[in-house]
C-alpha cells in the first residue's frame, strides 16, 4: 500500500471545508452541516496518511450535482440552487452540463482550491464525462449545445471536445499551481 485515494467531492458538495460548496450530507446526515465537533476529514486524512508514509489522492467527480441515494434536502448554498440553470435532471440524478462553460470553471475553481490549500499528492477524476445512456432518460444539453457548439454538426463529437479540454485544462491547471502533484482519471 502506498497511496489512499480518499472522494472529496461526491455530487457538487464537500467532505472537507469549503467555501465553495455544501458540506456533503455524507458526513452529517445533512447537506450544508459541519462536523460537530468540527473537524476537517481531508486535513485530517492527509496528515494520517502522510504520517504513515503514505499519499492521500483526493477524488472528485466533477460534474454530478446530485445523487440518487442523497436523502437531506439541498443546502442553499449548493450549485443547483445558486446556479440552477446550469444544472439538468437527468433520471434521478442532477447533473452539471459540462457543455455550460461556467460549470468547468466552477469544477476548475473547486479542484485547484484543493489542490492549493491541501497537501494532496494526486488528483482523480471520475463521472468526468457526460451521463450514460440510461433507459428513456435523455441528457437535455440542446440549449448549451445551440450556444456553444457552433464550430460542430454532431452534438456527440462536441461533448467529446467538452471533456478533452477540461480534462486538458485541469492537467495544465495543476501542474501550474504544483507540478509534482499526480493527476488521473479512472
Amino acid at each position: 500500500l502506498n497511496a489512499l485515494v480518499l472522494q472529496v467531492r461526491p455530487a457538487g458538495d464537500a467532505l472537507y471545508a469549503s467555501k465553495l460548496e455544501p458540506w456533503s450530507e455524507y458526513l452529517t446526515g445533512t447537506m450544508g452541516r459541519a462536523p460537530e465537533p468540527f473537524y476537517d476529514p481531508l486535513t485530517f486524512a492527509v496528515t494520517e496518511a502522510h504520517r504513515r508514509g503514505l499519499e492521500l489522492h483526493a477524488w472528485f467527480n466533477p460534474f454530478r450535482a446530485r445523487h440518487h441515494s442523497g436523502r437531506s434536502a439541498v443546502a442553499p448554498n449548493h450549485l443547483s440552487k445558486t446556479r440552477p440553470e446550469l444544472v439538468r435532471r437527468y433520471g434521478s440524478l442532477l447533473w452539471c452540463d459540462p457543455g455550460e462553460p461556467l460549470v468547468q470553471e466552477h469544477a476548475l475553481r473547486v479542484i485547484l482550491d484543493v489542490t492549493r490549500r491541501y497537501d494532496v499528492d494526486g488528483i482523480h477524476l471520475d463521472d468526468y464525462f457526460y451521463p450514460y445512456r440510461a433507459g428513456k432518460a435523455i441528457f437535455n444539453d440542446e440549449f448549451s449545445f445551440r450556444r456553444f457548439g457552433k464550430d460542430f454538426t454532431n452534438k456527440d463529437d462536441w461533448r467529446r471536445n467538452n471533456v478533452n479540454l477540461f480534462v486538458s485544462t485541469l492537467s495544465t491547471c495543476i501542474k501550474s499551481v504544483k507540478p509534482y502533484v499526480k493527476f488521473g482519471v479512472s
